[in-house]
């Protein structure tokens, strides 16, 4: 039967549910075949391409047409043979003709027309479609053309073949290895369903893991539960899915339950399970259940592996359940499987955190470790605990086996300088060097550490110097010490040369060292120099504190270098370092400083809401810049904030306030705040006082004033007149003020007090006796 070739254009489509968007943009590299077929140029020569259709007029016969697809690379070129087959008389494609430019097609991501043939060789009821389509899922599988898998898996499920429900089972864990889409997986899942066959535990487990993958993890429980209605018990695998994932996404909890229930079940754990679960719940630090299900596996006839094994002890080790880990080592070594390095470090690691540094070393000799890393271990955790005996015998005894090496030295020289052994160090390392030893940079680095701790900064200036001119680089902690130990003896300009030239070798400094630079670098006056340095220490990937910035941020405000300041704030801000208290005084004064009253306030409500308080200094020179343009209401709604912490106002602060206020209008505000003054026993001053009385007319105060002081009393007329003044004035004293004493000794002070009493105003003379004779 002859091939209809141009049933060719229409290619069936796979629905939307699967993932299209790189059909067309996949290429196979071991054809180099363009994905377009539009695009396609002519590569084999025109005399070889005649010579092969010459080759098949003579022997027309599908194995033939085969044989010559194969040996034709270029997917033009067999396109074209292809199709020249199918017009000649009494020949019809075979399955096997099908297959073979199906298969380039699809290796070269050109699946529209690979769908289409595809479609041809079913339409044709080629004799073996199936199992060429079967063939075809394969190879497309083993190259990781999974896209070109589904359009063959739709063409299949449309036709007459019915695959089994391992082919389905198959694709569904290609998916998820290769990390494809939830809507792949359940596209697979769909077909399968159309197509009548059930699912099996395996097709459940796949798609439970797809679930998780894509965040739905209710759904994945849900289906869970669901199991027993499609006809599947759950298995080791199912329960190895649920648990990981549930304790991957901080659902401990039901993880624990589903596991009680996969004991309950009766279900029997296998190796795959243990592998994954044990560790999980070792590093959850639930060592009792982790030590449940190590016990279940030794109890079992499963016996791990040697990575497994290796694994398992790790996370013994880490919980210090070093019994059982020695165990495990013990079967490693009787099933004949020589454990890696980091298995007995992890062992002699377990030894040294219970401090059980001769068993560790008995267990190195023992098991004859000639290795020097597991000693170097021991060696170090035995230098931690500070004994020198000790220490001293163990590099011995590791020096008598032949064990050391330069890093063993290093590590005994190190312990020496930072216990400040110095001279006991540079004793060992002559020793050392006559013997074998040739030192690095580890060594300089303990050795500069030892210099600083005694002092000794000429020296270990000295040995940085060699250090520079071998090009060598020091370790994050003698690099620390080193420019500490300057700063502390104000030798900022060396510290500057250390951090330069280890900056440039792209060495981080420690924050907390960084700081101290900056700061001792800024009271030394040299502010341009430590904003070099802070350029640097961004490039060096040192992480600067906010305070490092504040230092640089006040000299330049000393300096009156507002611009460079702000400079610096833009600085912050793009590294994301948050302000603190010290960065809004800063920013508060050098605005005020500027007269610059909108950016002041604005900096000042910034910090009130980061929950900031300003301190005196800083309140006072806001409140005078505020008072010098009448804008100090501009903080009124602040001022509750401010009154909450008596440690914030004081009473030049309250005088401030309570002067601008009143002379801006704001009269009832500035009386609650004189309230609150008094309470707390402070005296107004002059200029409040004045203020204060300013309230009346001039002429009336200086009659009241004159009257007092020629005649040491006052005319009641007068005193009657001044009423309203004293009377407003006395009420706000008296209510705080109990301390009437401090007014009434000080008449020239508040010439009004005595005035009162002798006119005896009620209701004010009443309150001031009764205030006086309690006080």
């Amino acid at each position: 039967m002859a091939v209809k070739l141009s049933s060719l254009r229409f290619c069936w489509r796979i629905p939307k549910l699967v993932s299209s968007n790189a059909y067309i943009s996949s290429i196979c590299c071991e054809n180099k075949i363009q994905s377009h077929p539009e695009t396609y140029q002519n590569q084999s020569d025109s005399s070889e391409f005649e010579a092969k259709i010459q080759f098949l007029k003579n022997k027309l016969h599908p194995d033939s047409l085969v044989s010559v697809l194969d040996s034709t690379p270029d997917l033009n070129s067999s396109i074209k043979l292809f199709k020249w087959a199918s017009l000649q008389n009494r020949f019809n494609h075979t399955a096997d003709t099908y297959y073979r430019i199906i298969l380039k097609l699809g290796m070269a991501g050109n699946v529209e027309e690979m769908e289409g043939f595809c479609n041809e060789m079913v339409n044709d009821k080629c004799s073996g479609f199936g199992e060429s389509l079967l063939a075809l899922i394969d190879s497309f599988i083993k190259n990781h053309r999974l896209n070109e898998t589904l359009r063959v898996l739709y063409v299949m499920n449309l036709s007459s073949f019915k695959p089994s429900i391992g082919v389905f089972n198959t694709i569904m864990g290609a998916l998820l290895e290769e990390k494809k889409e939830f809507k792949d997986v359940l596209f697979v899942y769909k077909e399968m369903v159309k197509s009548g066959i059930l699912p099996d535990i395996d097709t459940m487990n796949y798609l439970l893991d797809s679930l998780f993958e894509a965040g739905r993890v209710d759904t994945a429980l849900d289906q869970y539960r669901r199991l027993h209605k499609k006809g599947c018990n759950p298995n080791s695998r199912t329960f190895e899915i649920l648990i990981s994932s549930l304790v991957a996404r901080n659902r401990v909890e039901e993880s624990i339950i589903l596991l009680d229930e996969m004991f309950q079940i009766g279900c029997e754990p296998d190796l795959s399970f243990y592998i994954r679960v044990i560790p999980i719940f070792y590093r959850l630090q639930n060592i009792e259940v982790g030590m449940k299900l190590f016990r279940m596996m030794r109890a079992s006839n499963i016996s791990p592996d040697s990575a497994t094994c290796a694994a398992l002890i790790n996370c013994l080790c880490e919980y210090l359940h070093l019994d059982d880990a020695t165990k495990l080592f013990e079967e490693m070594i009787d099933c004949g499987w020589s454990p890696e390095e980091e298995t007995f470090l992890d062992i002699v690691n377990g030894f040294c955190k219970l401090n059980k540094f001769t068993e560790a070393i008995m267990f190195l000799e023992e098991k004859n470790v000639i290795d020097t890393p597991p000693y170097n271990t021991l060696l170090e955790a035995v230098c931690t605990t500070g004994n020198f005996s000790m220490a001293n015998s163990m590099f011995y005894r590791m020096f008598g086996r032949n064990i050391t090496e330069a890093s063993s030295c290093n590590i005994f020289i190190r312990f020496l300088c930072e216990n400040a052994a110095i001279s006991k160090a540079l004793k060992f390392l002559c020793r050392m060097i006559v013997s074998f030893f040739v030192p690095d940079s580890a060594t300089y680095s303990a050795l500069i550490i030892g210099n600083c701790r005694v002092g000794k900064f000429e020296d270990a200036l000295q040995l940085f110097s060699t250090v520079r001119s071998k090009c060598w680089v020091l370790d994050s902690v003698s690099y620390a010490e080193l420019v500490e130990c300057l700063c502390q003896r104000e030798n900022t300009r060396e510290a500057a040369k250390v951090f330069c030239y280890m900056s440039r070798n792209g060495c981080a400094l420690q924050s907390t060292s960084f700081d101290k630079l900056i700061k001792e670098t800024c009271a030394s006056g040299k502010v341009d120099g430590a904003t070099r340095l802070l350029s640097m220490a961004y490039y060096s990937g040192t992480v600067c504190f906010c305070s490092t910035y504040n230092s640089i941020m006040q000299g330049l405000f000393k300096l009156g270098h507002i611009d460079d300041l702000l400079v610096m704030v833009s600085k912050m801000m793009i590294v994301g370092c948050a302000f603190n208290e010290e960065t809004y005084c800063t920013l508060i004064q050098s605005m005020s400083a500027l007269n610059q009253v909108a950016d002041s306030v604005s900096f000042f409500n910034l910090m009130l809401e980061e929950g900031f308080l300003p301190c005196s200094d800083t309140l006072v020179c806001l409140l005078r810049c505020l008072a010098k343009y009448s804008q100090v209401h501009l903080i009124l709604s602040s001022l509750d904030k401010l009154t909450s912490k008596p440690e914030i106002l004081d009473s030049v602060t309250y005088n401030l306030l309570i002067n601008g206020l009143w002379g801006e209008g704001y009269k009832n505000e500035a009386k609650q705040l004189l309230d609150l003054m008094l309470e707390k026993g402070w005296v107004p001053d002059a200029t409040t006082h004045a203020l204060l009385m300013g309230s009346v007319s001039k002429e009336e105060f200086e009659i009241q004033k004159s009257a007092y002081e020629n005649n040491g009393t006052c005319d009641e007329h007068v005193v009657k007149e001044a009423d309203p003044l004293w009377q407003d004035i006395m009420q706000h004293y008296f209510k705080g003020a109990w301390k009437f004493k401090v007014l009434l000794k000080d008449y020239s002070m508040f010439p009004g007090a005595k005035a009162v009493l002798d006119a005896e105003i009620p209701p004010i003379h009443g309150a001031l006796i009764q205030c006086m004779s309690e006080h």
